[in-house]
């Protein structure tokens, strides 16, 4: 039978971005709103995201050929657009010319009327959403103007139809956020609510770690992608890069 899924799939977070450093002063400060200008799309990443991407980079550069990526799946926020483009320069792929393949179902989370808000900022100025969120849960809490990871959920069940269809037998890279591996873990693994909720209860996924599926032929009745790592930070750790793991957005209002 003809082989559905690619030879291996790696998900990564983007690099420490410019939010991320913004948020947690917001957070030391007791600040309602992240002190941000325009849109979360826009935003870059962090002088030390930049460093972690290339880490990332060079570490799969010492890897042979089939087990560097030769599709780049990214989403369009610069963040991640930024974090591919360093992975490749620094060697990453297969080879220097292969395309970011930029795909708007791999964006982050939406926010909605939440975005930008601390902790605090949700509390204070939407205490019926943070209520709401607290009944409802992560999962299926959708904030005015947003999504619940139900919703994103949905639009990477299609994403994934085009990698079967698409990239099969090939090694293949998403660069998305941490709500988006979260999600595509639930959706490759075949998850319960419960279970994905509690693996990310454990920890947020790291800035430019690394959570790597290798297909297998065994797998299930027409073979399937297998967990082999999760979060694993071995790139940064190996250049003694600080790894960062900061969430998107506060605990009360990302997903």
């Amino acid at each position: 039978m003809t082989q559905r899924w690619p030879t291996i799939l790696w998900l990564v977070r983007h690099g420490q971005s410019a939010g991320n450093v913004a948020r947690d002063a917001a957070h030391a400060e007791g600040h309602e709103r992240i002190a941000l200008a325009g849109r979360d799309v826009d935003i870059p990443l962090s002088p030390l995201g930049q460093e972690q991407a290339e880490a990332l980079g060079r570490w799969f550069a010492a890897s042979p050929t089939g087990e560097r990526p030769e599709v780049l799946l990214v989403s369009p926020y610069v963040r991640a657009e930024a974090t591919a483009e360093h992975f490749r320069a620094a060697g990453g792929t297969t080879d220097a010319d292969v395309p970011l393949c930029m795909d708007e179902r791999l964006r982050e989370k939406e926010f909605g009327i939440l975005d930008g808000l601390t902790t605090l900022g949700v509390e204070k100025q939407e205490p019926q959403q943070a209520e709401f969120r607290r009944m409802l849960g992560k999962f299926y809490h959708r904030p005015p103007g947003g999504e619940s990871w139900a919703d994103v959920i949905l639009r990477l069940r299609s994403l994934m139809d085009t990698v079967s269809l698409h990239y099969a037998g090939r090694p293949v890279m998403i660069v998305a956020h941490q709500v988006v591996v979260l999600c595509l873990r639930y959706i490759i693994e075949n998850m319960s609510e419960q279970t994905i909720l509690a693996i990310d209860a454990e920890g947020d996924v790291a800035n430019c770690s690394v959570t790597k599926y290798r297909f297998d032929p065994a797998a299930g009745r027409y073979g399937n992608l297998v967990l082999a790592r999760y979060n694993v930070t071995a790139p940064m750790d190996e250049e003694h890069t600080a790894v960062t793991a900061a969430p998107d957005q506060p605990v009360a209002a990302r997903g």
